[in-house]
């Protein structure tokens, strides 16, 4: 039973993790494309217009599939506005940011640091998912490769820790991995298109507005900048879709454990497409350890439940 269930992962979890691996080198490549320099307000302008459009993308499949457009209770407004400011708002805020601050394989692999912050925080909140010995040395050893590729300073990628590169990044793991947690509350008994839909929406349009406010635009506009935002809001809008009824149909640990492909595929997807240095041995044993600590954290957990 539990094999038939961690086969019933599989296939959506690497769908979201392949598409989000995809994000690095595609907000990279954005940037160039819409002539954003070192202006946050224009990152944030074009992060707002992301997922802004991709929460309307999903209100709109849903009012379609439900011939009507689904308005929350009154009572899960609360938890929705929370969700989209913390996964949505808070989360992009440092990782547009940060991303162009720093390599986007770098990037990647400091992103699987969400996965050890949701396990962590799910062992105070489900029995389900209490956090083992076992299961803590696999977190350290993941958490040792995110360690090595941030804080080398002799590095064919760019070097060191920058607060506003390497540490922005880690803070948008922080609101990743609290989101994953939020979103199994607030998709508790509700369509999780909905609450997909309008908390990318409450999220984005927030960003939109403080970069609007700031004086965020785009310097050059072009039809493969347009195609491009057009490929980031369908990520967006199918990633967190079908990550939300993931979190809301199985345990946290088990469907986060998978976010160990995300730096996988970004890491092999920047080096193509931003010809980044990918194959150093550095590099490759900070993306063994940190697949090797969620594999850890899986592998226990599938032990103690057999």
């Amino acid at each position: 039973m539990k094999t038939k269930q961690a086969g019933s992962i599989l296939l959506p979890a690497l769908i979201c993790t392949l598409l989000w691996g995809s994000a690095f080198p595609s907000v990279k490549t954005g940037y160039a494309l819409f002539g954003i320099g070192d202006d946050a307000f224009s990152k944030l302008f074009f992060a707002g217009w992301r997922f802004m459009l991709a929460g309307v993308a999903v209100l709109a499949v849903t009012a379609v599939m439900n011939k009507r457009l689904l308005i929350p209770a009154r009572s899960k407004w609360k938890g929705i506005l929370l969700l989209g400011l913390v996964q949505t708002t808070m989360q992009y805020v440092f990782f547009y940011i940060g991303l162009s601050h720093t390599t986007g394989v770098k990037g990647s692999v400091i992103t699987a640091m969400s996965t050890f912050l949701a396990v962590g925080i799910s062992h105070f909140l489900f029995p389900e998912d209490r956090l083992t010995s076992a299961k803590a040395i696999g977190c350290l050893v993941g958490f040792a490769g995110v360690v090595m590729i941030s804080l080398s300073s002799i590095d064919s990628l760019g070097g060191g820790f920058a607060l506003n590169g390497e540490g922005f990044m880690l803070l948008s793991t922080v609101a990743s991995g609290a989101g994953a947690v939020i979103s199994k509350f607030v998709a508790k008994g509700e369509s999780t298109m909905m609450i997909t839909g309008w908390q990318l929406f409450v999220g984005g349009a927030v960003l939109l507005i403080a970069g609007i406010a700031g004086g965020g635009h785009f310097s050059q506009m072009s039809f493969g900048g347009f195609a491009l935002l057009g490929y980031l809001i369908f990520l967006s809008a199918a990633a967190f879709s079908i990550w939300t009824w993931l979190l809301k149909k199985y345990p946290v640990g088990k469907v986060t454990v998978y976010n160990f492909l995300v730096p996988v595929f970004g890491s092999l997807m920047s080096g193509v497409v931003l010809h980044e240095t990918v194959f150093t041995v550095r590099n490759m044993l900070s993306l063994v350890l940190v697949c090797v600590g969620i594999v850890l954290v899986n592998r226990v957990k599938t032990e103690k439940e057999v």
